[in-house]
């Protein structure tokens, strides 16, 4: 069922970048600045390293004025890419790899990445010493929406520790991702699947207790990257160039400097998040190394992407490494950006 709704969503969105006018790939503004329009995914303490980008001024310094978005969900992020709303998107690889499994003449292509883990941590109601993975088979699990990366790599741990998500419990998966906190502390389910902040608040009110991380369990992934459409690369492979330095320069700046620190630059970005939460979050990112630590996608990363979503049943063909992913702009970013 959630394979057509992508399907006719993907459909949908390329049939209106065939009927939309062509549009100048970047606009100037701010006198000299070369605006860039970001959609992300969410808002989320998960994509730390963004907002030091901004907040820092190296996308100013390098001459290109950010207007960051937020379009909530996977497709909507891409129907937005593809229809030329944003030039760039910070979303999943999955959703660039439901593009191409469309057919789709203009391939999305992920440039630059973000995080390399997955970003959700396993919430039980009770405090567990010594957490034994195997004490989830029979339990009401709250988990996330079918499709998408932090369910597949939720379903990836749960089978590589033997348990078959749709057999040994009783999976919950018919809420909606910004309802999950809510529906949680309301009652709904033993266990669940949380991305920070909402993990930490959880904690600290005392109605949930993390045991676990699927960051940790399920390996390195392309999670979170910025790509965009290869027509955009084509005619402005100037500005991605810059764009991945940017980036490139706020992970340097996130991997050596403390949780603290790097809270006190996003905050602006989260005005209803209490700092120490914010801490917690970041903290417990950084811990695990989920912020990457440069820009690149590499083909271990994409190998094991596609082996997560082979095990959920969400691909129809090896996506190919070298039509998805370009390391130009990375490797580049890597030896001019110190």
């Amino acid at each position: 069922m959630k394979v057509k709704f992508r399907r006719s969503w993907l459909s949908a969105a390329l049939a209106v970048v065939m009927a939309v006018s062509l549009l100048a790939a970047c606009g100037k503004s701010n006198g000299d600045l070369t605006k860039v329009t970001i959609g992300e995914v969410t808002r989320s303490l998960f994509y730390a390293p963004e907002y030091v980008a901004i907040a820092n001024g190296y996308f100013e310094d390098e001459g290109i004025d950010i207007e960051l978005t937020t379009t909530p969900g996977g497709d909507k992020t891409m129907t937005a890419l593809l229809s030329g709303t944003i030039d760039v998107a910070l979303v999943g690889s999955e959703t660039s790899i439901y593009v191409y499994q469309q057919g789709s003449d203009d391939p999305v292509i992920n440039f630059a990445q973000l995080t390399q883990t997955d970003g959700t941590f396993l919430v039980a109601r009770k405090p567990i010493d010594n957490f034994d993975w195997q004490s989830l088979k029979g339990v009401d699990f709250l988990g996330q929406r079918k499709g998408g990366m932090p369910q597949m790599a939720g379903e990836f741990t749960l089978k590589k520790h033997g348990i078959d998500p749709q057999k040994d419990l009783n999976l919950i998966q018919n809420v909606d991702f910004a309802n999950i906190p809510a529906a949680f502390l309301s009652g709904t389910g033993e266990y669940v699947q949380l991305f920070e902040p909402q993990a930490s608040i959880v904690e600290k009110e005392g109605k949930g207790y993390v045991v676990a991380s699927f960051g940790v369990e399920s390996g390195h992934l392309p999670y979170t990257v910025f790509m965009t459409k290869s027509s955009y690369i084509n005619k402005n492979k100037d500005v991605v160039q810059k764009f991945t330095n940017a980036i490139h320069r706020a992970q340097l700046w996130v991997a050596s400097h403390s949780a603290e620190e790097i809270a006190d630059v996003v905050l602006p970005y989260f005005e209803n998040t209490d700092r120490a939460i914010a801490i917690s979050a970041i903290d417990r990112y950084k811990q695990q190394g989920s912020y990457a630590s440069d820009p690149i996608v590499d083909e271990t990363e994409w190998n094991n992407l596609l082996d997560v979503m082979t095990s959920a049943g969400e691909l129809k063909e090896r996506a190919p490494y070298d039509k998805l992913v370009t390391t130009t702009y990375a490797d580049e970013a890597i030896k001019s950006v110190k």
